[in-house]
């Protein structure tokens, strides 16, 4: 009997290759597409899906979540902005949407013995426990935004581009002419499309409210602005004030709406705490040295991790100071030796 596995195809290069591959391997594919949002750049999602599927002869399946999506993705990627936090839309859709709704909807009703998705990382077995390490394209590398993933997930998932790089794959949909061999890159927030844009859509959202900048060091105010929210930790561009030095956005205070800046020095901090600890698989240890990271495109940095088991959080000393920790952001840390991914959590 073929294994039956579910690709969750958005239409683009990467899902489409993944398609691709796992059919020459041999597995009976489906293809899953989730509607996100109720508008015609997901209508063209659903029908680049279509045209991928037919053109490989399999059967493809659309998964109205627009309602969940917006309740468990668009409605947390706002409220973070209301709170003064920065959030991470994709790790809450992989979590809700992709390797949760998605997911079930593909092994319950589907009745697939797999899924898959073209995301970059590469799962491997350990003595029965599923690890997960970098891709071969560690530029493309996507194990940060799939620290929640567990060992029930793990045993069932796929990533058929583990092995490649990006050019790789862009030649075997040049070779045999997929629809998807041209697209461009998918951008990160799926939901804010060109010409609009993120800071544009919470002020929309929001409108302006005028507050305070202040100098960190000196709690001296010297300017103002139309709404903290519009603003990031460790942001630079858009502050607008002259000053001796080049400015940085270092802090947000939601409740007084105050924007503190610094000069670059005062982003650095050497510590933070975490909550929602999620682990890959079990532990035997409360306390390791590992790589971290506080954000996908940043090089791993070398730290004490404390966990707290019974209170599923933890704590994190790095060896060097790391610039822009933010409120909101995932913080993921990596095995010192071998790089795979032990777990993460949500720095507070």
């Amino acid at each position: 009997m073929k294994k039956k596995v579910a690709v969750a195809l958005s239409g683009g290069l990467d899902s489409s290759v993944a398609c691709w591959l796992l059919k020459q391997q041999g597995y009976d594919v489906v293809s899953v597409t989730a509607k996100m949002v109720d508008d015609g750049k997901f209508e063209q999602i659903v029908q680049n899906a279509k045209n991928v599927s037919d053109m490989l002869c399999i059967p493809h399946y659309v998964l109205d979540l627009s309602k969940e999506f917006k309740k468990d993705v668009i409605d947390y990627f706002e409220n973070s902005y209301r709170k003064g936090q920065t959030p991470n839309p994709c790790i809450i859709c992989n979590r809700t949407i992709k390797w949760g709704r998605l997911f079930d909807y593909a092994i319950d009703e589907l009745g697939c013995d797999y899924i898959a998705s073209g995301h970059y990382a590469k799962i491997t077995d350990d003595n029965g426990i599923k690890k997960l390490y970098p891709a071969k394209d560690e530029k493309k590398d996507q194990q940060y935004y799939l620290f929640e993933l567990n060992q029930k997930l793990l045993e069932k998932i796929i990533f058929p581009l583990s092995d490649y790089t990006k050019e790789q794959i862009r030649q075997i949909a040049a070779d045999n002419n997929l629809p998807s061999k041209s697209s461009k890159e998918s951008q990160d927030i799926c939901f804010i499309t060109k010409p609009m844009t993120t800071k544009k859509y919470i002020t929309e959202k929001f409108g302006t409210q005028k507050g305070d900048f202040i100098l960190v060091d000196t709690g001296k105010k010297i300017g103002t602005h139309e709404g903290f929210y519009q603003y990031t930790i460790g942001q630079r561009k858009g502050i607008g004030i002259a000053y001796e030095e080049p400015l940085y956005v270092v802090g947000l205070d939601a409740e007084k709406n105050i924007v503190y800046v610094g000069t670059k020095n005062e982003l650095y901090k050497s510590s933070l705490n975490f909550y929602d600890l999620s682990l890959q698989y079990p532990l035997s240890v409360a306390e390791f040295d590992a790589n971290v990271k506080i954000r996908y495109n940043m090089e791993a940095k070398k730290a004490h991790v404390v966990l707290d088991f019974e209170k599923n959080k933890g704590h994190i000393d790095f060896y060097e100071p790391v610039s822009a920790i933010t409120s909101g952001q995932a913080a993921v840390f990596y095995d010192i030796n071998d790089k795979h991914l032990i777990g993460g959590g949500w720095i507070e």
